[in-house]
C-alpha cells in the first residue's frame, strides 16, 4: 500500500517538474535556432529526455492524488 506524500516531497516533485519544463523550454529554443544539425539533433533528444522526466514526476503525483486529504489537516 502507498504511503501519502510529505508536503517536503509535494515540493521537490513541484520544484522537479518545474526544473524539468524549463529544461524541455530550452532544449526546444535551443534546437529551433541550431545551425549545426548534430546539434540540433542532440538538443531534440535532450527535450524528449524531459519531457518523460516530467510526464514521470506527474504520473508519480496523480497516483498519489487520491490519498490526498480534501480538507486541511489540524
Amino acid at each position: 500500500m502507498m504511503q501519502p506524500i510529505t508536503a517536503k516531497e509535494l515540493e521537490y516533485l513541484v520544484d522537479s517538474m518545474s526544473n524539468e519544463d524549463l529544461l524541455m523550454k530550452q532544449c526546444a529554443v535551443t534546437a529551433a535556432t541550431a545551425s549545426n544539425e548534430a546539434l540540433r539533433q542532440q538538443c531534440l533528444q535532450l527535450q524528449h529526455m524531459h519531457q518523460q522526466h516530467y510526464d514521470a514526476l506527474l504520473h508519480a503525483l496523480q497516483q498519489h492524488q487520491q490519498m490526498a486529504p480534501t480538507q486541511p489537516q489540524q
